[in-house]
Order: structure tokens, then sequence, then C-alpha cells
């Protein structure tokens, strides 16, 4: 595993001092993986644009400028830098239909909320049933499918699927979160960002990086089984940091820094300070239990856990300057 010792990310990017909420997370956070990029991101960029095309996504209503401002392949390199061309591409094109299927499922569940459950239930069918699919979205997650039971185990394929029904339902529960009436605690709110976040899916394909597999004594050991929910938790946190200007304009409810806001009436940059502490302490703990565990990991083990340090850095370097949440950089840190 690839990593610095700072303290905080204060150098290169970070300030003392700082004013706007991009620098305060910058000053505070503490991100001891290594900035590393995909030797082969290229080929992958390449990759998604021509799987978009062949699936039909790119004709989507706002697909290519929503894709332009996300940039899918580049997330995979930076959380996936150690893999082969192969698995990247995978990864790239998963991180690009899930940011086509959230959003979509988004729209839906805000204005037509009757059409979101077929929506949904037909990817659990796809996931589950091995159902043939009846939209473009389907399509696109059969061939998604398909690829992963191709480079994977059986095994791995499968929990690739369950990890994968997970995050449709957490849409599901976003949805009426996000259309109640009640507060949300913030418990709840991160119970149901753990699952939309949609990162679980992506381990079993870092198993499969050297065509391994881990015993199930390995996969379920309550060390590694604490360490993937730590990994998803600070990955999706760390974005929300620099999601939450973005999201608290749109009204939306299921992010970590709005969750301390709403929950102790503060300003918007004291809750970004309040889940700092939250990621930093969930980061401390990964680094404890996977220095603990490392000494007897398989070699498919260890690749496992690097995707999951991997998932943690790349998603802090991927957000901090990716266009989607470029409104970080202009909002006071005071």
């Amino acid at each position: 595993m690839s990593t610095t010792h700072e303290a905080s990310t204060i150098d290169p990017h970070g300030s003392l001092h700082p004013s706007t909420l991009k620098e305060l997370v910058d000053a505070h956070l503490r991100m001891p993986f290594a900035f590393r990029r995909n030797p082969h991101e290229p080929v992958a960029v390449a990759g998604v644009e021509e799987w978009l095309r062949a699936r039909g996504l790119s004709r989507e209503r706002g697909v290519v400028e929503m894709l332009r401002s996300t940039r899918p392949a580049e997330l995979a390199s930076c959380t996936s830098p150690g893999v082969d061309a192969d698995i990247l591409q995978i990864v790239a094109n998963q991180i690009a239909y899930q940011f086509v299927f959230d959003d979509r499922a988004e729209e839906v569940g805000r204005r037509w909320p009757d059409r979101l459950l077929p929506m949904l239930c037909e990817s659990v069918a796809i996931l589950r049933d091995g159902r043939p699919p009846t939209t473009v979205l389907g399509a696109a997650l059969s061939d998604l499918y398909r690829q992963v039971q191709e480079r994977c185990t059986p095994a791995q394929a499968a929990r690739w699927a369950c990890t994968s029904r997970e995050y449709v339902h957490g849409l599901l529960y976003e949805s009426v979160a996000q259309n109640g009436s009640f507060p949300l605690p913030t418990g709840l709110c991160t119970s149901i960002r753990s699952l939309t976040a949609g990162v679980e899916p992506f381990y079993p394909l870092y198993e499969a990086a050297r065509r391994g597999e881990s015993a199930p004594e390995e996969l379920h050991h309550p060390v590694m089984r604490r360490m993937r929910r730590l990994s998803v938790d600070a990955a999706v946190w760390t974005a929300d940091l620099f999601s939450a200007v973005k999201e608290q304009r749109a009204g939306d409810m299921i992010n970590l820094a709005l969750a301390h806001q709403r929950a102790q009436g503060c300003s918007l940059p004291v809750a970004v300070t309040l889940a700092i502490r939250q990621i930093n302490s969930a980061i401390n703990e990964f680094e404890r239990l996977h220095a603990q565990i490392e000494p007897v990991l398989s070699p498919a083990g260890r690749d496992c856990v690097e995707g999951m340090a991997g998932w943690i850095g790349g998603c802090y370097h991927w957000s901090r300057d990716v266009p989607r949440y470029a409104d970080t950089a202009t909002v006071s840190a005071s």
C-alpha cells in the first residue's frame, strides 16, 4: 500500500488560514494515502466513451455534460492506480454507469416517484435473477455484469452482484428520505450514504486483479468486514465535503456535512469541520486495523485492502479537482 505519513494535507495544497471551504478541507483532513494515477487512464477514458456510445447511454438527456463534469475514468484511475488495463476499464465503465443511473434515479424519484420502483426493480431482476433488460439503462447494467463475470470467479461475481443490489436499494431509501417531511437523523443519513456510494461492488474486482480469490475465512474476518465499512464511509464522506455546496443548493439530504449542519444548526464551514473529524477518525481506525491484519493476508486479500485504501485517497484527490464540485473553491470558510 502506497502511503505518505503527513499529519494533514496542509502541504502542498492546504493553508494554515483557509479562506475557502476547499482550503479548509485541505488544511484539516488527514489523508495518508499518496496521490497515484493508473498509467492506463488514457485508454480507459476512450474506452468509457466508446462503451457509453455502444450501450446508447450517450444519447440520454444530459449524460454527456454530466460525464464531462464527473470524469469517471479519472476517478477510476485515482482509486485503482495499480490494476491492469482490463480491470481498470471495468471500474471506469461501472463508475460511469453509476453516475448516469444515480442522477437518473434522483430525477425520477423527485419528479415521477411512481416510475422509480420499476426502474430499480429491473436492476434487481438483472442482478439477482439474470432477467433480460427492458430499458437502455438495464441493457448497460446487463453488459457490465457480463464484463464482471468474464473476468471474475463465480464467487467474486456473486459478491459484486449482491453489493450492487445493495446500491440499488440505497437509491430507494434515498428517494424516501428526499421526499419525506421528517428530519433525517445523522446516523440514518450515513447508513443510506454508505449504500448509495456504490463503492463496495468494486472490491471483488481488486481480488480478481491477479486472478486470485480470498478464502471465506479471510473475506468474512471481523477485521476485514470492519475495514470494508470504514473504507466505504471514509471515501464517500470525503467526497461529501466537496459536494456539500452543490448538494445544499440542490436541496439534497444525503450528505455527511449537511447532516451535521441539520443536527447542530451550525454554518456549513462548522459542519464540514465536524465531518472532517469523523473522517479522520475512520481513517485512523482503518490504518490501525490494516497494520493488525496485514501480516496474515493472502495476495488477493492484500489486493482487496489496496483497493479499499485506493478509494479513500482516490476520492479525495478526484473530488478536490473535478468540475462537478468546483463551487467548493468559491465559498468562504468563515
